[in-house]
Parts: C-alpha cells; sequence; structure tokens
C-alpha cells in the first residue's frame, strides 16, 4: 500500500480519494475549501491538510482534480504548492481536464525538481467516480506511469498510457470532440420522435442495439425524455473542456466544425439557466 496526498475533492475527487482510502492506501486530503477535507475524513479517515505542500509532504503519489489550468498551476507551485513538499521519487498525477501546454509546463517543473509527472484526465462521470469504473487516459514515462498504474486502479477500471507528457489530455479532448457530436444527435432524434408523436423509449429499445447506438443512448435517454438534468456533468464543465479542444484545434490546424457549433448550443442552455444541467440538456433547446 502507498502513502498518497489526493487534492481537490468536488463530486469526482471525493469519491475518488475514497476509493483509495478503502483500498487501504495511506490518504492525506487537501481542499480549498477546509471544511469539504475535514467530511471526507470523517467519513473516510486518514489527515485534512492546510496546504497542497503540507498534504505531499512524504507522499509517493500526489493525485490531482481540481477546475482548470490556474487551479493546477495554483496546487503545483508555489511556496505552498505540492512540488515544494514533495521527495524526488515521488509521483505527481494530474486528473484534471486542463490543456497540454500547462500539462507540459507542470511536468517540466516536477521534473527539475526530480518529481515524476502522469497526466491522467479521467471519463465516466460522477457514478463513474463513485462507483471506481472511470477510464483515465494517461501520458507520461512508461516506468512512471507503471509505478502510478497499479495506485489509479482503486478507481479505474480502464487505464491506458497513450503516450508521452500531454497524450492524456489530448486523447481527453478527442473523448468530448466525440461526446458533443453524440449528444447533439441524440437530442435531435429523440425531439423528432416527440414531435412526431412516437413513444421515445419504444424508439430506444428498436434502434439502441444496431448502428445508431451509444452509451449516452443506453444511459441517457430516459431522464432527457423525462427532462430531467440534474446529474452528471455539468454543462459548465463541458463549455471548459470544449474551449480546451478548440484551442488546441488552432494551434494543430485540426477542423473543428460541428464541435464548435455544439459548443454554441451550449451556450444556449447556459443562457437557459443550465449552466449546472447535465451536458443531455441540449435537447432542451429543440423543444
Amino acid at each position: 500500500m502507498a502513502k498518497c496526498a489526493f487534492l481537490g475533492l468536488g463530486v469526482m475527487g471525493y469519491p475518488m480519494a475514497g476509493h483509495l482510502a478503502a483500498k487501504g492506501h495511506e490518504v492525506t486530503v487537501y481542499n480549498r475549501t477546509g471544511a469539504k477535507a475535514e467530511a471526507w475524513v470523517a467519513e473516510h479517515g486518514g489527515r485534512a491538510a492546510a496546504t497542497p505542500r503540507d498534504a505531499a509532504e512524504g507522499a509517493e503519489f500526489v493525485m490531482a482534480c481540481v477546475g482548470n489550468d490556474d487551479d493546477l498551476r495554483a496546487v503545483c507551485t508555489g511556496e505552498d504548492g505540492a512540488f515544494a513538499g514533495m521527495s524526488e521519487g515521488a509521483i505527481f498525477v494530474d486528473h484534471t481536464t486542463v490543456s497540454a501546454m500547462v500539462t507540459r509546463d507542470m511536468a517540466e517543473v516536477a521534473g527539475d525538481a526530480g518529481i515524476g509527472y502522469v497526466d491522467g484526465p479521467v471519463s465516466g462521470g460522477q457514478a463513474g467516480a463513485e462507483n471506481g469504473v472511470l477510464a483515465i487516459m494517461c501520458g507520461g514515462a512508461e516506468e512512471t506511469f507503471a509505478k502510478a498504474e497499479p495506485v489509479m486502479a482503486a478507481y479505474g477500471r480502464s487505464i491506458k498510457r497513450l503516450g508521452d507528457t500531454g497524450a492524456g489530455q489530448l486523447t481527453k479532448m478527442v473523448n468530448q470532440i466525440c461526446i458533443a457530436g453524440l449528444v447533439q444527435g441524440l437530442s435531435e432524434g429523440l425531439a423528432f420522435a416527440e414531435k412526431a408523436g412516437l413513444d421515445g423509449r419504444a424508439v430506444v429499445e428498436a434502434i439502441s442495439g444496431g448502428a445508431a447506438g451509444s452509451w449516452q443512448m443506453v444511459n441517457r435517454h430516459e431522464t432527457m425524455l423525462d427532462d430531467k438534468f440534474d446529474h452528471g456533468f455539468a454543462v459548465d464543465w463541458m463549455r471548459k473542456d470544449l474551449a480546451i479542444c478548440l484551442a488546441e484545434a488552432e494551434q494543430t490546424g485540426a477542423a473543428l466544425p460541428v464541435t464548435a457549433l455544439v459548443d454554441q448550443f451550449y451556450k444556449d442552455v447556459q443562457n437557459m439557466g443550465g449552466n449546472r444541467w447535465d451536458t443531455s440538456s441540449l435537447i432542451k433547446r429543440l423543444r
């Protein structure tokens, strides 16, 4: 069992850190709002730290799941940052969805201090985190990944290294690009069925086993038909992720016309007050 620190106890990080503790790892947690860290300790044991540096001191593995590029820099660097508390040979694993640029920057800073670095954004949403079955897309040196993989297995079902530093984040961008188009297509299909007077559930039962089937169709069609969106991955988070995708595409010259369009559709949902609605709320624009 390893000595671990977990930085960031949001809807994803809280249960992920809990799985580490349940597997017998020694876990210290840090959260910007200290009360959340204290609540986690009351539930899972371990220790709450006042700063990322305090949490990281003596840890073999430091995991982070925070909000964005700036949040990642804040927990990694500076006098109170995790890197300042980590020993040479320790490994930092970032599960935040951030830009490939900040990933490479943080990996370089870590490397200068003799700290290993894995970028490992996740997919599977809150349910995947709570059930410990996340898909984890990783970038980093093979040796570093090999050491971190057994620890990540506490909350990951599919853990794959895609290449060197940044490859995990780039793969997560592909994931979000694919999801954006799928959810829009599913929204249009279900809205069309409603307008045509069809039973949406019967339609999904008929087509989900064929070429139109997808995880989104199986797991989101009922709540979409019931107009319930108080679960899952929030629109605000999706727009943050799509902004990363579109910025990277501008740098590489990749064409993302559908992604750019769906991003604007999500902006419409935000204007409807749906900032915290699940991403499947795209269908509300069509009703």
